[in-house]
């Protein structure tokens, strides 16, 4: 294992590169915006065939945590990971972009870089607009008044308020991660989320879209995308089933799966399968 820092546009990211393997590296972008590596441990099995790079994108995790707002883009984010692939010589590569991770992932992709094999969307959200209108349909689905304390505190602009925060649990716990414990090794002080990082790229909720991704859509270029791709979700996640098994038919020859026991979270709510899941595609796409 290696691990260290790499200078990018606003200071230094964290990396953490497992495995020995022999096949192409793959690279995982974490959800957030503002999430951490910490939650993808498991992925760590696949260095048995090929380097896993693990990194916390800048404001998250081990990495620098400037103030600066203006950071907090999607062309930096794209940048950032350019840089990252340089600096570590990473010629050839797999992409695994999980929740906002697909966001990065897909914008990387279309500025057309060299070298990389493939794609796994994992739980994408490809499309602002339509992850808000899937999520009015999954808030549906919630309790009245639960329903009700989330309208009346987005209306009222009181999003920090305790009252909002035990009612999103609600949500959570249906659409993002349905087990009752995490594992222990997601209890690191650094996989703490930036909401700094969150709420200025997505907004006070992932079913409130308030920050600079609100009209992000790149549905309508996905068939610009010309390596094999795998879009995964979970049968009851927030990346709703149907619209994500649409986005892959955008994209020609894209495989699509769904984990029937998970929500958001799949590689802690069926970590077996999505190894299995995902090592197979990497291994076709090799």
């Amino acid at each position: 294992m290696a691990e260290g820092y790499i200078p990018v546009t606003g200071g230094k990211v964290f990396y953490k590169k497992v495995g020995d393997g022999n096949k192409t590296p793959v690279i995982v972008l974490h959800g957030g915006p503002g999430g951490t590596h910490v939650p993808f441990f498991k992925l760590e099995e696949l260095g048995n065939h090929r380097p896993v790079i693990l990194y916390d994108q800048l404001g998250s995790g081990r990495s620098d945590h400037p103030d600066d707002l203006s950071l907090w883009n999607v062309d930096r984010f794209v940048e950032e990971l350019g840089q990252i692939r340089e600096a570590l010589g990473l010629s050839k590569l797999h992409i695994l972009g999980h929740s906002w991770g697909t966001m990065l992932a897909a914008s990387y992709l279309l500025t057309k870089p060299e070298g990389v094999k493939s794609v796994i969307f994992s739980s994408p959200c490809l499309s602002a607009p339509e992850w808000e209108r899937d999520q009015k349909v999954h808030l549906k689905q919630l309790p009245e008044d639960i329903q009700e304390i989330l309208a009346r505190h987005e209306r009222e602009g009181t999003t920090d308020s305790e009252e909002y925060k035990q009612a999103m649990k609600e949500f959570n716990k249906r659409f993002v991660y349905r087990l009752d414990s995490k594992p222990k090794e997601t209890e690191s002080e650094y996989a703490k989320s930036n909401e700094v990082v969150y709420n200025t790229m997505w907004g006070p909720s992932e079913f409130c879209t308030t920050g600079n991704l609100k009209s992000f859509d790149v549905t309508e270029r996905l068939k610009e995308i010309q390596i094999p791709a795998l879009f995964t979700c979970g049968r009851y996640d927030e990346a709703a089933p149907s619209t994500v098994e649409r986005h892959s038919q955008l994209l020609p020859g894209a495989k699509f799966h769904v984990y029937e026991n998970s929500a958001h979270l799949a590689y802690l709510e069926e970590p077996e399968e999505y190894i299995r899941v995902v090592g197979e595609f990497l291994a076709s796409a090799d």
